[in-house]
């Protein structure tokens, strides 16, 4: 669900205080929190939420790596300057593991296992007394196999256990002042790759490139998922209408070939999140 979608979705707000009271309560009895940080909305709000109730004894944590694009990072920067965050940037190595380059339909675990691992070492060295992650009421209806390495990691879900939900979350973060309560929806550039395509360095800065023109255009979601030399392009339903502008289209196609794709497709069904994983039923 893109924001002005989220929008229009009829929200209780009383229902969604009292929601972020059972949050604030949680966190409060945790003591000291690590939270794995990515710059989205969600990340945002459980790092805001948990520096509110914990101070100096919540530390916001983001990872880098070539999955993690540079328009996020600075996101994710601007977001902790606004919020007051503590925080501090990691290193991890999925790309070292060669069942994460392969990109079987479980990347998204060896990935979640490696962040958890790093973040393990640093909550242990820091003396944190748990690490928690940001996935929400609504998570559980896509397929998100990082979710069992969060399990087996013992890995804290405190917004899930709130019952918040995607436009709560987005509600109750402009409440707060965030800035990123109506950021799209954002995922790592690995997820613009069909699963059984290896995912390289080289592959995800082409990627990053060619989503890197739509931004400039003034698009604000949308995905280029990498079909071998064929970028398919996923725009948000309501900014359809001008991609499909002659003058427009004539721009997307040449900044996106000159990033190092050979064609380019618009996809008439327009954005939506994980579109990849219907390949999974397929199959």
């Amino acid at each position: 669900m893109t924001p002005s979608a989220a929008a229009k979705v009829s929200i209780d707000e009383n229902s969604a205080l009292e929601k972020q009271q059972r949050l604030f309560d949680s966190l409060r009895e945790v003591g000291s929190l690590l939270i794995a940080f990515s710059g989205g909305a969600d990340s945002a709000y459980l790092a805001w939420a948990s520096n509110r109730m914990l101070g100096e004894s919540a530390l916001a944590v983001t990872a880098l790596s070539p999955s993690y694009s540079r328009h996020d990072r600075e996101q994710a920067e601007a977001c902790v300057r606004t919020a007051g965050l503590r925080h501090e940037f990691i290193e991890t190595r999925e790309f070292d593991n060669p069942l994460y380059v392969a990109n079987g339909a479980d990347r998204c675990y060896h990935c979640k296992d490696e962040l958890f691992e790093r973040m393990e070492a640093l909550a242990q060295e820091r003396h944190f007394s748990a690490i928690a992650y940001g996935i929400n009421a609504d998570d559980t209806h896509d397929f998100r196999p990082g979710h069992r390495a969060a399990h087996e990691h013992r890995i804290l879900a405190p917004l899930l256990d709130a019952k918040l939900c995607k436009a709560e979350i987005r509600l109750l973060s402009r409440r707060a002042g965030l800035p990123t309560w109506d950021r799209p929806a954002s995922a790592c550039l690995s997820s613009r790759v069909p699963y059984g395509a290896a995912v390289t360095p080289e592959l995800l800065d082409k990627i990053e490139r060619a989503e890197s023109v739509l931004r400039e255009l003034g698009f604000r979601q949308f995905r280029v998922r990498a079909h071998g030399d064929l970028a398919r392009i996923e725009i948000a339903p309501e900014e359809m209408a001008r991609g499909l502008e002659r003058a427009v289209g004539q721009q997307i196609a040449s900044g996106v070939k000159a990033a190092g794709f050979a064609f380019i497709a618009l996809d008439l069904e327009g954005y939506r999140q994980g579109s990849l994983n219907s390949l999974l039923s397929l199959k």
